[in-house]
């Protein structure tokens, strides 16, 4: 990690000539020297949705102005239910409408869903054009803006048909935070809790600490968690870049998380929210699995309750989770795949039997 004379933090993802910058700090969406590096390609276009779009659309308008001679905006529609074809096509149909060509720069402004879905856009357009992530959202500032990971979900299964397409910089502006419902910071802080388990246990002690900081939104906690969350995922992200092996570690709690949001209905529960208590389920997995001691596992899901997020889950029934989890990306040969820890701070990618899966799911399901 880099700190710049302005006090922006700036965290390296090296990735050789895919490298980029993820920009941390307040202010950094009204300054243009947060794009400075950047092409002046003569069309810039903003993908964003209706929720973000009054907040900082304008804002962003106006510091692109001076790099490009034209910034249209495309506008869709919130939410993770309209994560698919449809949003895809509205941006594939603004971008033609508007005679873009390969030179065009996309600018996603917005939370997960539109980074994803304007990336994977990116991705498509004219066989991929360039594009800056300007998360604002908790979530995507710590983990979906960051690796190149790009989506739209499928009604059998959460981000299956999507593309490895890296920004050319990530622009986290941190005064965004501000404007999220305390509902969106709890399942964003499901991203940053990942982080310790699988890779820092120092980390999830400082968590323990300052949860109630963050929560509140404390400046000075909330540049550590996304700084560090940043580190963190771009160090395996640079040893990983397309999930071979040990990228696959910052899928912990995902495998259980994603079945549920698949199976209440996309929107039902926010994606943090269900890696939440994923999170919980695989935590108790790797003890049943003898990898780490049921205190360690306790410990885990009392500073995810504490964020404020569920530890139960839905009563969807072992075999519709089961079922749903065989679609998992992960997934190998139809035999599911999960993410463990095998020691605080360290994890791997595990088969268990199917008994015991649903073992879990029965001790933290409602009944």
């Amino acid at each position: 990690m880099q700190e710049t004379t302005d006090s922006t933090l700036r965290v390296p993802i090296a990735l050789g000539e895919r490298s980029y910058a993820i920009l941390i700090g307040s202010g950094l969406l009204d300054a243009a020297s947060s794009f400075d590096g950047l092409p002046r390609s003569p069309c810039a276009v903003i993908v964003t949705d209706a929720t973000v779009a009054p907040l900082y659309a304008e804002r962003l308008h106006r510091a692109l102005a001076a790099r490009h001679a034209r910034v249209t905006r495309i506008e869709l529609p919130a939410g993770e239910a309209h994560k698919d074809w449809s949003s895809l096509d509205a941006i594939f149909d603004a971008l033609l409408a508007a005679n873009c060509d390969r030179k065009t720069l996309l600018y996603a402004l917005g939370g997960g869903v539109v980074g994803d879905v304007a990336g994977f856009a990116a991705a498509c357009y004219m066989r991929g054009i360039d594009f800056v992530q300007v998360p604002t959202t908790l979530l995507a500032q710590v983990d979906s803006s960051v690796g190149g990971k790009t989506a739209i979900n499928h009604p059998r299964g959460k981000n299956m048909i999507g593309a490895f397409h890296q920004p050319l910089r990530v622009v986290a502006d941190l005064a965004t935070l501000a404007t999220l419902p305390r509902r969106e910071i709890a399942a964003g802080l499901a991203e940053v809790i990942k982080y310790g388990p699988i890779a820092d246990d120092a980390f999830l002690g400082w968590l323990e600490a300052n949860i109630d900081a963050l929560r509140a939104l404390d400046a000075e906690a909330l540049a550590h968690a996304v700084r560090r969350s940043c580190e963190i995922k771009a160090g395996v992200v640079a040893q990983d870049e397309r999930e071979g092996g040990l990228r696959a570690i910052l899928n912990f709690g995902h495998t259980f998380g994603h079945a549920i949001e698949t199976g209440l209905g996309y929107g039902e529960w926010l994606h943090g929210e269900g890696v939440g208590c994923g999170m919980v389920m695989a935590a108790d997995l790797s003890v049943r699995l003898g990898l780490i001691d049921a205190a360690y596992a306790k410990r885990l899901a009392r500073l995810i309750e504490r964020a404020g997020l569920p530890t139960v889950g839905p009563a969807l029934g072992a075999e519709r989770y089961l079922a749903l989890m065989r679609g998992d990306k992960k997934a190998e040969d139809g035999a599911i795949r999960f993410v463990v820890i095998d020691a605080p701070g360290r994890a791997s990618v595990r088969a268990a039997p199917d008994a015991m899966v649903a073992d879990v799911i029965a001790a933290h399901t409602r009944a």
